[in-house]
């Protein structure tokens, strides 16, 4: 399969960033370990902190990958325009969250994408993606 694995604002930080919340896990490495555990697939990632990046990226494989991997980060709660990205695309998208979004702070409980997302993977830590990434293999075509 082709997966690309989408990571939103501020998660370049992770390793260091609000450990006790999203791990001491540095972004390269949880890349890095799911491109190994998935030999046979090719899985590439991109990570931005600006919204019209992630849009251009969700237009530019939306139509030629098996599978997208979203953690929008913040712009899950304020990007109606990341959420209409994924509504045109063909490509399925799963939305993906290191802690739980529905038990943290108000602002943070309502998702844009939840309608748009074939699936989502919340608050199961950075296991969370490899197992959006298993979810996209046993839910193919």
């Amino acid at each position: 399969m082709k997966i690309l694995i989408i990571n939103g604002p501020n998660l370049n930080l992770l390793g260091k960033r609000q450990p006790e919340i999203y791990g001491y896990e540095t972004l390269d490495k949880i890349i890095s370990d799911i491109k190994a555990s998935n030999p046979d697939d090719v899985i590439t990632d991109f990570q931005s902190n600006h919204e019209g990046h992630i849009i251009d990226k969700l237009h530019e494989v939306g139509f030629s990958y098996d599978g997208i991997i979203l953690n929008a980060g913040a712009y899950t709660h304020t990007s109606i325009a990341i959420a209409d990205a994924c509504a045109s695309i063909t490509t399925p998208v799963i939305e993906v969250h290191i802690s739980d979004i529905y038990s943290r702070e108000k602002f943070r409980q309502y998702s844009y994408l939840k309608e748009v997302t074939i699936h989502q993977i919340i608050g199961r830590g950075i296991i969370g993606y490899s197992e959006a990434v298993a979810w996209l293999k046993a839910n193919k075509g």
